[in-house]
């Protein structure tokens, strides 16, 4: 073939990149291929290359010469250093108006920054968000651009038919100028840590309080994935996980996996950034905590001793059928709180930072290919596009279920309390629901505090104005 005529290249062949490559070659792109270790391209086009119109480079001046003008490159490298480093060899290779795509999960101030230094030297710029692990990238993830729209007229075609095809479209879809692509992928990230937090809740304590076995939870979660209320990727693949055994001793597999939860950063930056917007989001940040302090094993173990937590006995356990059924309830509404959250920081930010996002396409490319697809995606969609809820928890749709969920969850936290079986992301999903519908919550207190020791001032309920009280009478002279 000749040398001009790959549509994209591909920088980066670990197994996501190699199988983002071979998604969109089998889509009918031609697609070059780099890896800095030129022994990883060569065995991946050996081994996985079936025919495909994957071309391997061995120097990133034959990688470059291998792609039609304008220039198409899609990074898929580590975040932070290693993205500037790739950027830097190859703006000294490239020509005025191609485009760089970085689809790693960087942080979405490295991409202001990056497109900022783009534009100065005339190049085209995408961040990119790219959900859907290793199968995802192979068979259709979905995809969160933004950045240069110029950029997304070049390559929205092949990213487009690379992504997951649902009832609606692609899932991909130009999301808006600047970081607007990284930002939203990262907020997806934290609702997915929050939702894999909670539905670790409820197996611990359908375990720890039920009594239930690990193959019979399995299939619960089978169960629940077939009903509308959890039918999503990761109550699927909760069900997967519980029911595989171990080959050397039988034993369900997840029993013998140590209790520390590794992150990456997205699921903090979320929190950093919800707390930097002044946005909500108690079930995200305890999902990140209860990773941190999972991983404080030998601390966890030393104070096990200290305080030891009550254990279910025969005439205080709960009916299992009761628990299964109010747990489905339970995570459905953690569910809809986690996805509320990360929907209200996406508004938040968009007015914030000029994004200009339509929260019903973002919902729509969320339904099919990435980790968080769930069936509530749909009516999210919709209230986004039709009636555009202030929080998602008042969507009309969604109240009556919410409504019918709440005493169940309520009953979930207090047994959980009861036989001291931690659940931080449950009890936030009650938390938020019980502050969001308080009509007066006590910060009225808070504030008279700070005015006592630092004058900050209140308002008043009964006349208009702001208002600083001497407390101490005999002190104000």
């Amino acid at each position: 073939m000749n040398q001009e005529r790959c549509a994209i290249g591909v920088i980066g062949m670990a197994v996501m990149g190699q199988n983002l490559a071979l998604n969109i070659a089998r889509k009918g792109f031609s697609t070059a291929v780099f890896n800095r270790t030129t022994a990883v391209t060569e065995k991946f086009h050996q081994e996985r290359v079936q025919g495909e119109p994957v071309f391997p480079a061995k120097t990133m001046e034959e990688f470059v010469a291998l792609l039609e003008p304008p220039r198409k490159v899609l990074l898929m490298v580590k975040a932070g250093e290693a993205v500037d480093a790739f950027i830097g060899k190859l703006i000294l290779l490239l020509q005025k108006g191609d485009l760089l795509i970085d689809a790693g999960n960087s942080h979405f101030t490295d991409t202001d920054r990056r497109i900022a230094e783009a534009e100065k030297q005339g190049f085209l710029f995408l961040g990119t968000g790219v959900s859907g692990g290793e199968a995802g990238a192979l068979h259709g993830p979905s995809i969160m651009p933004g950045g240069h729209e110029r950029g997304y007229l070049l390559a929205g075609p092949i990213l487009e038919q690379a992504a997951a095809q649902v009832d609606g479209g692609a899932c991909c879809a130009y999301l808006g100028p600047r970081s607007a692509g990284h930002f939203v992928k990262m907020v997806h990230n934290g609702i997915e840590y929050a939702f894999m937090q909670a539905l670790a809740e409820g197996y611990d304590l359908l375990h720890k309080v039920g009594g239930i076995s690990t193959s019979r939870c399995a299939d619960i979660f089978g169960e629940w994935n077939t009903r509308e209320n959890l039918a999503s990727y990761l109550t699927e693949i909760t069900a997967a996980v519980l029911s595989h055994h171990d080959e050397d001793t039988g034993k369900p597999l997840v029993e013998l996996i140590l209790d520390q939860a590794e992150q990456k950063g997205t699921g903090k930056w979320t929190t950093q950034t919800a707390l930097d917007l002044g946005v909500p989001t108690p079930l995200i940040n305890q999902a990140v905590m209860a990773r941190s302090l999972s991983s404080y094993s030998g601390k966890r173990k030393s104070l096990s001793s200290l305080y030891p937590t009550p254990l279910p006995v025969s005439n205080d356990s709960p009916d299992k059928d009761e628990l299964i059924k109010d747990l489905e309830q339970a995570l459905f509404l953690a569910q809809v709180c986690a996805f509320s959250e990360g929907f209200q920081l996406l508004e938040s930010a968009s007015g914030e930072f000029g994004y200009g996002l339509d929260l019903s396409t973002v919902a729509r490319i969320w339904k099919g290919g990435c980790i968080i697809r769930s069936a509530l995606l749909p009516h999210i969609e919709h209230a986004y596009s039709k009636l555009h809820p202030p929080l998602l928890l008042a969507d009309p749709v969604l109240v009556p279920r919410i409504r019918e969920a709440l005493p169940p969850l309520r009953k979930v936290v207090a047994l959980a309390a009861h036989h001291g079986v931690p659940v931080p992301c449950l009890g936030a999903a009650l938390f938020s629901l019980d502050s969001w519908g308080a009509g007066i919550l006590p910060t009225n207190l808070i504030q008279a505090q700070r005015d006592y020791f630092g004058a900050h001032t209140f308002r008043r309920r009964d006349k208009e104005g702001v208002f600083h009280e001497q407390w101490e009478k005999g002190d104000a002279q």
